[in-house]
């Protein structure tokens, strides 16, 4: 894949948030931590790193301080509580931002208020295919406004003892897969946990993987954006239409569900899959810290699901979990940069995501660390990886409970009749 100068997504993206919202602000007061050493306050030139993951923000100190001992001429303050939206409209940005690249991040791409990155080589060493990726959330023409810096990957988490106890091969198929869950249940094991109690997490399993398996998502999703406020069930492409045969593979995953999966929630569904109440779990790599807490020397795979016939289908379900910019307002870009090129640097980069689950993003990143997520390693580099559908919905949408609505029994004719009309209406009211 090559990058394009700007998305097909991304201009109606646009449309849909409004300047600067959507970013996980805390508080319009800023509230920063301070990560130098006492000695550093003289003769430093101090930037502002803005990090948002809160459950990373202590492995970032430490790259702060390994920072500080490696040169004396800057210093670095991170910050994770202020308000974005509100440091942007008052021209005092971080320096330098580490986010998850979703649409929060649109706005301030697309209003040209982060600088072109492009001329770095770190810029030049990032895998190509990511580009693409990237630019399906958010591109400004011509330029490179920020640095995917960890790509995390999602698709079955498979439990390799139940596996190997009922003779069951990996399926690359949707025939094998179906196979392979009568095989289960027949020896009375549930193929699947489910936890439709948190709408997300079927939102992000199995509408995500249904969807991704069988469409071409960034095509779809640009000739939706294309449709626009005259989106109908009758156009050339829609919800009603397209998504139709997706949303009947994801009723029978539900058939092959645990039968209480609706009062289930994202915890309950880590502490069962630990105890080896299913064979197989629709999550992320975020769920294998807490499978880990109950069950440590569990031994789990994982595989792209799939949804047709075909295996040169497969695919799995990624997104940019963080990646790097600098404002334009700053006023200490070349600090800022020094400081982007010491956390993109091999050693610090691929400990991050040797740490943290992640792919790496560079041409000659390592291969994943975690051998739960090896069975991924193969499409990924190969670029079969797609969005996941559901972030690419207008956050106005309620498309999780749609799929929750569809997951409990429902017909999925109406609850994709009702996308279309929302696509259209959101569409109108943002023109």
């Amino acid at each position: 894949m090559h990058a394009r100068t700007a998305s097909p997504l991304s201009r109606s993206a646009l449309s849909r948030r409004s300047f600067l919202l959507g970013t996980g602000a805390v508080g319009a007061s800023l509230a920063l931590a301070g990560c130098a050493p006492a000695s550093s306050g003289s003769g430093r030139e101090t930037i502002t790193f803005y990090v948002s993951k809160p459950e990373v923000i202590g492995y970032f100190d430490d790259v702060i301080a390994k920072f500080h001992d490696s040169q004396s001429k800057i210093r670095v303050i991170r910050d994770s509580t202020s308000s974005l939206p509100a440091d942007f409209v008052r021209s005092s940005p971080p320096d330098l931002g580490c986010l998850n690249y979703n649409y929060a991040m649109v706005s301030f791409v697309e209003h040209g208020a982060l600088t072109d990155l492009s001329d770095m080589d770190e810029a030049k060493a990032i895998n190509p295919d990511l580009w693409t990726l990237m630019e399906q959330t958010a591109s400004y023409p011509g330029e490179r406004n920020a640095l995917p810096y960890s790509v995390t990957a999602a698709s079955v988490i498979y439990n390799k003892e139940i596996f190997a106890q009922q003779g069951i091969e990996i399926p690359t198929t949707w025939s094998e897969l179906e196979a392979v869950c009568e095989k289960l249940l027949a020896a009375d094991v549930t193929p699947f946990y489910n936890t439709y109690k948190d709408t997300w997490t079927l939102a992000q399993g199995m509408f995500d993987y249904s969807i991704g398996g069988m469409l071409d998502v960034g095509k779809t999703f640009s000739a939706l954006e294309k449709e626009g406020t005259s989106l109908t069930p009758s156009s050339p492409v829609s919800f009603s239409k397209d998504f139709a045969p997706p949303m009947d593979r994801m009723a029978q995953l539900a058939k092959w569900s645990n039968k209480n999966a609706a009062s289930r929630a994202y915890g309950d569904g880590n502490l069962a899959f630990a105890k080896g109440e299913s064979a197989m779990y629709l999550q992320g790599p975020w769920a294998l810290i807490e499978i880990a807490k109950t069950n440590p020397d569990m031994d789990l795979g994982t595989f792209p699901m799939p949804a047709t016939d075909d295996p040169a289908d497969l695919k799995v379900r990624v997104n940019v979990d963080l990646a790097l910019w600098i404002p334009k307002a700053s006023k200490k870009q070349e600090a800022a940069r020094e400081f982007l090129r010491f956390l993109m640097s091999p050693d610090v980069a691929d400990k991050y995501n040797a740490d943290n689950n992640g792919f790496g993003t560079r041409k000659d990143s390592p291969p994943v660390a975690n051998p739960t997520l090896q069975g991924m390693q193969q499409y990924y580099d190969d670029a079969a990886f797609y969005l996941g559908p559901s972030q690419l919905v207008p956050a106005e949408i309620p498309v999780a409970n749609y799929a929750q609505s569809i997951a409990l029994g429902g017909d999925p004719a109406p609850q994709l009749r009702t996308l279309d009309a929302d696509w259209a209406r959101v569409a109108r009211r943002k023109a």
